[in-house]
């Protein structure tokens, strides 16, 4: 489960109990890219975690999903450096996601 820190208490945030409207808008979002690889990356990570995340995570995952394809893809594979707005406990997990080798297509 992922947790993201309330940047008030520090505490780690509970997942929330999001919209399911929402939650399915943003798994299609994540598979239905525009880019292959993109949809590969994101659509899996967004099945695995969503349903785990808090609404702070949610609303994060969403400001990625608003990123043009390849840019977000460059930052998740680290070819490039994630710009700070964007870099934190999702992208992290994103990011941990392409190390271990969890992308699904066999990049």
């Amino acid at each position: 489960m992922m947790q993201t820190k309330n940047s008030q208490s520090q505490e780690p945030q509970q997942p929330s109990i999001a919209d399911p409207a929402r939650l399915k808008r943003i798994k299609y979002r994540a598979w239905h890219r525009g880019f292959k690889e993109a949809d590969l990356l994101l659509g899996p990570f967004a099945d695995a975690q969503c349903d785990a995340m808090s609404d702070e995570a949610l609303s994060a995952f969403e400001a990625l999903l608003a990123v043009p394809d390849q840019e977000l893809y460059d930052w998740a594979l680290g070819l490039v450096p994630c710009p700070a707005e964007h870099q934190g406990p999702v992208m992290d997990a994103l990011q941990a996601r392409v190390r271990a080798g969890g992308l699904a297509a066999g990049r």
